[in-house]
């Protein structure tokens, strides 16, 4: 028997496997840089390799889908804020060990620079549209409500928060925001699981324990993250017997995918596009 959809319906499902399909791509793609060419560094590294265009285009696709896939929910805000961070981490790299840095040992290499200029503006240039974009939108389909104001005005305070930064600390931010970003954007994954596993009516029983297990997986591999990156900045070398720092990455990376199957799973037959129907 065939079951019957609709065409909003089945968008909103590919929207949903697009993500899927862009996770496993940039893990595809950097597990066969780590047979070819080596384990790198960590994972955010792989944007030096010639796994760099699969990990920025990845990134770019799950923020596209993510914007794509908004709604009213707090679940969804979360997610909104989560994409302009998806943005952050494809467009400025991690830094590396050359020896283009000088004493400093790791930087983002000068040649690199430019490309992180061009498209640091383009990006902050498109997120401020769109937020105009949606707030308009938003007041013309009346649905213009405090949830919406709050979404945007949060999507709007980091970016101008990372804009500001660029300009005022520029070598603070080239050595920083990646990781400052990628962090947050996981924590924003966290938290969105989190909710799905302890308000009742936000997931269906059957999936609240999963949830659970990814928001408490999540924030031990960020704890583990951090402390690496401390071991590394007091000396330690993080690098043996594996790169630690690439395996807590791996970890947060997986799941996130291990997260994403989950809401495709529990909000398939969802008639609503939309997370939940919160406001």
């Amino acid at each position: 028997m065939r079951i019957r959809t609709t065409s909003t319906q089945r968008t909103y499902r590919y929207v949903r496997v697009t993500i899927l399909a862009a996770t496993l791509l940039l893990i595809v793609a950097v597990a066969v840089q780590s047979v070819t060419g080596g384990v790198p560094a960590s994972l955010s590294a792989a944007y030096y390799t010639p796994a760099g265009p699969i990990f920025v285009s990845a990134l770019f696709v799950v923020a596209a889908a993510f914007l794509a896939l908004s709604g009213r929910s707090i679940e969804q805000g979360l997610l909104d804020v989560a994409a302009v961070l998806a943005l952050a981490v494809a467009v400025v790299p991690t830094t590396v060990e050359s020896e283009v840095c000088g004493p400093a040992g790791r930087c983002v290499p000068s040649a690199v620079v430019p490309t992180v200029v061009n498209n640091g503006i383009a990006v902050a240039s498109v997120v401020y549209v769109g937020v105009l974009a949606a707030l308009v939108l938003a007041r013309v389909q009346g649905t213009l409500s405090r949830g919406v104001l709050l979404t945007a005005g949060s999507v709007g305070v980091v970016a101008t928060g990372f804009l500001l930064w660029a300009l005022v600390a520029p070598d603070a931010f080239l050595a920083l925001a990646h990781n400052a970003a990628a962090v947050a954007f996981f924590l924003l994954i966290g938290a969105v699981a989190a909710l799905a596993a302890w308000r009742p009516q936000r997931a269906p029983q059957r999936f609240r324990p999963a949830y659970a297990a990814v928001a408490v997986g999540i924030l031990f591999a960020l704890a583990g993250l951090g402390a690496t990156l401390v071991a590394a900045a007091l000396g330690a070398d993080t690098t043996v017997p594996v790169p630690w720092v690439f395996l807590g990455e791996a970890v947060a990376l997986v799941l996130f995918a291990v997260f994403w199957v989950l809401q495709t799973v529990e909000l398939w037959d969802e008639p609503d596009p939309r997370l939940r129907a919160g406001t």
